[in-house]
């Protein structure tokens, strides 16, 4: 009985129900091994030598698979058909062969499906290969060009740039794309702009809206009305002339659908008509192709199998008519560089099941398939057909001319199913319609309005136009582009806001840094022609080693360049390079790197002790001018510079500032001294803003701990906020002379200031009651009940924990793992989760399963 390994075990389990008893289907849980992450890993001097790990929780996994086959001597990789699947089963082989799991004679062979269907599944056993060589060697190359990058570049950031966590060789490409678009916008200055629009009228009272084109006989251009002089000039001109139809123009369109998705899009559009990430999409795009709904989704194919093709047109015959199937299948070309990698599209496996009959889906994952279904279907659709009007409206003397566009839906087509979005809004001159009119009727005015424009900085970019530029410039492949976009969030160099992706300090450093010292490196062009190359590699075109032995000769001399680099030469470095944009030129023509507060000192950049930068003056500590890093005019009232917010002084006259720390913002009572190295200091409790924070609120802060009085039983009760919230304590001393202390929590930080004893005696009662070691907090309520235990009843549930969210059966709490969203955790994965868990604690889980009675067969 053949052993078949596929990644996880949801995949394990669909391909079991098509495979039946004769196959024993086991998941290796992704990589089996990897690259330790410590020097020598990759050894340049020994010809690229790569020393493997196995990790520590897939060592049972490997072993599993072992022994299966002590009793099943033939062993199927079945891994996903791309270059990291293909690797997948390369590393189970090479570890079982060192295991001498597999004997001399046992066959090896390679599957593949692009879906995970009966028939794709069947045909890929009738139709096994070998390991794939090339693809395996593309791996290689790129997974250890990824750590001569890393683990060479990081450490000279490290050195060399206080606060920097790391470097990556794609990933700093992609930071250096949003720092410099950041950089565009705060060097963007708005230009202003007028138009004059007017509200007409045809003869038969039918109201539309017309731009002025022309004005004093010539065409008007952006920016020939500058100001609100000229367009009231040109209102006027309009107003005081009588207008007719000078040319009427109906010209038919048309508008074809877009291509069936492709990982990049498929990212992009779940982006734009969902918010999710492109995480979020992945994962919940993994799970649908795991559960046999969808082909596979790291693509960047976007061309469809024949017998999809011809099973979307039966669709849309069947569901539409016959008027919105085109004559000819549509065909869509590939981008896929070499045929290894030429994937399908995503799309349905089973064009008739549309999201209406996946109600057992999650709301998620049903969004992101009706949205791949929609857009298959339209992509064999037949195209809307369009007519585009163009009214031209002027005066006898020819001195003003006005234009009116519209556009009528004439057929439907493929727009009945689905639209693309956009990431821009589009015009509204695109979308309405116009009255009918005919050429030499007059019309007449009912309103003529001059309107103020100004030119907008370029957008942030999102996670998917950031995914689409990047695909744009040939950097990263659709397997990469969201592990890639996550990492530069994860390492703190970016931060989301209201979806767009903005800058750190940290970032901003470090792009300088790379920029200015491996500026090659962080090239674009460079890192795409690297990229090409591993195509070559992995169609068989190129020795992987050659590769590499050509861009470590390079790198190795450009690292050893930087190593007698200072850090303040690094510093000053960087603050030349961005003067420009820290420093610009003042109106008045002073000098702008002029301190201006004590008028003396010269401006410079700086870091903070925890990484951060901000700009400083020369004078510090006799001047303590702070702005944030960037050019001026980004300061806030509420901003906190590297040595507080003055928020005031206390009574004796010592201040009391605002700060940041490691752990937040706090407020502090004095300066540190010799005396006092550590002045008082309170962290702001959960919902205190520090914008709002006052003296007054400060100083409340600061008397905490708050004596309430003396318990009726004895001992002292007090009032604080700790690192939970507020509390009360009741203190007291028992016969040994031990201070003993009982704890209750409470439910507003006000209430902390405001607490009399009565109060507090009954909150501590109440605590003392529930029991010691109990009644910390209420039961809590689960965030989602994932349903029963499937083979052993009592309900999982998924949590809120104080570190994080987890999965709940019985007593076991399992911990979601990093990237994966309470909202999106499947009963499944919850399963997983509990199991190794209990693995761990090596405890059978049947110990901890609460009793319940066997549910009755329905």
């Amino acid at each position: 009985m053949p052993v078949v390994v596929v990644e996880s075990p949801a995949k394990a389990k669909t391909i079991n129900k098509y495979l039946g008893d004769d196959y024993t289907v086991l998941a290796s849980y992704g990589h089996v091994r990897d690259l330790p992450p410590k020097d020598g890993s990759v050894d340049p001097e020994h010809d690229f030598e790569m020393k493997w790990e196995v990790s520590p929780q897939s060592k049972k996994h490997v072993k599993a698979i072992a022994d299966a086959l002590k009793e099943d001597n033939e062993l199927i990789l079945a891994t996903d058909p791309d270059r990291e699947g293909e690797a997948i089963s390369w590393h189970l082989e090479e570890t079982l062969r060192k295991r001498r799991a597999l004997k001399k004679d046992t066959p090896v062979k390679r599957v593949v499906f692009n879906a995970i269907t009966k028939a794709a599944v069947t045909n890929a056993m009738k139709n096994p290969r070998q390991v794939d060589e090339p693809l395996v060697n593309a791996y290689l190359a790129r997974r250890a060009l990824d750590y001569l990058v890393g683990f060479n570049l990081s450490p000279v950031l490290w050195r060399k740039l206080p606060g920097a966590k790391s470097a990556g060789r794609v990933q700093s490409v992609c930071l250096r794309l949003i720092v410099e678009r950041e950089m565009e916008i705060e060097a963007f200055r708005p230009q202003e702009y007028w138009s004059v629009t007017a509200r007409l009228a045809t003869p038969r009272g039918q109201e539309f809206d017309a731009r002025l084109t022309h004005f004093a006989g010539r065409k008007l251009e952006k920016f020939d009305l500058k100001d609100a002089t000229g367009a009231e000039l040109a209102a006027q001109a309009v107003q005081s002339r009588d207008l007719f139809v000078a040319a009427v123009e109906a010209k038919p369109a048309s508008r074809n659908p877009a291509a069936p998705f492709m990982t990049s899009t498929l990212q992009q559009e779940a982006s734009r008509k969902f918010g999710f990430g492109a995480r979020q999409t992945m994962s919940l795009a993994q799970r649908l192709y795991e559960a046999g709904y969808i082909t596979y989704m790291r693509t960047d194919g976007i061309d469809m199998a024949p017998e999809a093709v011809m099973a979307a047109r039966d669709e849309i015959k069947a569901r539409y008519g016959e008027n919105y199937v085109p004559r000819s299948p549509r065909m869509y070309k590939n981008k896929a560089k070499n045929a290894q990698e030429a994937h399908e599209c995503i799309r349905p496996t089973d064009m008739s099941l549309d999201a209406g009959k996946l109600a057992r889906l999650e709301p998620d994952q049903r969004k992101l398939y009706d949205l791949i279904w929609k857009r298959t279907l339209a992509s064999q659709m037949e195209a809307a057909r369009l007519e585009r009007t163009t009214v031209d409206i002027a005066s006898r003397d020819e001195q003003v001319r006005l234009r009116a566009t519209g556009q009528v839906v004439l057929f439907d087509g493929f727009m009945k199913v689905y639209t693309e979005g956009r990431d821009e809004p589009a015009r509204e001159d695109d979308e309405k319609t116009l009255p009918q009119m005919h050429e030499g009727e007059a019309v007449e005015k009912k309103s003529v309005t001059p309107e103020q424009h100004f030119t907008q900085a370029p957008p942030r970019y999102t996670e998917a136009t950031l995914v689409k530029r990047m695909e744009e410039l040939g950097i990263g492949r659709p397997s990469t582009y969201a592990s890639i976009v996550t990492t530069i969030q994860d390492r703190g160099y970016v931060h989301k806001e209201k979806g767009r992706l903005i800058p750190e300090d940290k970032g901003r450093l470090v792009t300088a840094f790379l920029v200015n010292y491996f500026r090659k490196y962080v090239g674009y062009e460079f890192t795409a022609n690297l990229e090409n190359e591993l195509d070559e590699i992995s169609a068989g075109r190129e020795d992987y080693k050659e590769v590499l032995r050509r861009f470590w000769r390079d790198f190795s001399a450009a690292i050893a360049e930087t190593a007698d680099l200072r850090i303040s030469e690094v510093l000053e470095k960087i603050d030349e390079v961005l003067a420009p944009h820290l420093y610009p030129p003042r109106e008045d023509g002073t000098d702008p790197r002029l301190c201006p507060a004590c008028g003396a000192g010269r401006l410079s950049m700086r870091t903070s002790r925890a990484g951060g930068a901000f700009i400083g003056c020369s004078n510090y500590p006799d001047c303590r001018y702070t702005r944030p890093f960037g050019p001026p005019g980004l300061e806030e009232e509420g901003d906190i510079g590297p040595d507080g917010k003055l928020l005031g002084h206390d009574e004796e006259g010592r201040p009391i500032t605002l700060r940041k720390g490691r752990f937040g913002v706090y407020v502090q009572r004095g300066e540190a001294t010799e005396d006092e190295p550590k002045p008082p200091r309170a962290s702001l409790p959960k919902g205190w803003a520090p914008e709002e924070m006052t003296l007054e609120k400060a100083l409340r802060l600061l008397s905490l701990p708050r004596v309430i009085g003396e318990h009726p039983e004895g001992g002292i009760v007090e009032a604080a906020v700790g690192r939970y919230g507020p509390y009360v304590v009741h203190v007291t001393v028992d016969e040994s002379g031990k201070e003993q202390k009982l704890y209750a929590n409470l439910p507003d930080v006000e209430e902390v200031f405001t607490i009399g004893m009565n109060r507090a005696v009954e909150v501590l009662a109440e605590k003392k009651a529930n029991g010691p070691g109990r009644g910390r907090r209420a039961a809590a309520k689960p965030l989602r009940e994932l349903g029963e235990h499937p083979e052993e009843g009592g309900p999982v549930s998924v949590m809120d924990g104080r570190y994080g969210p987890y999965v709940k059966w019985g007593k076991i709490n399992a911990t979601l793992p990093k990237g994966m969203e309470p909202d999106s955790v499947t009963l499944e994965q919850a399963m997983e989760l509990i199991a190794e868990k209990a693995a761990k604690k090596g405890k059978g889980s049947r110990k901890k399963a609460p009793a319940k009675k066997k549910a009755t067969a329905k």
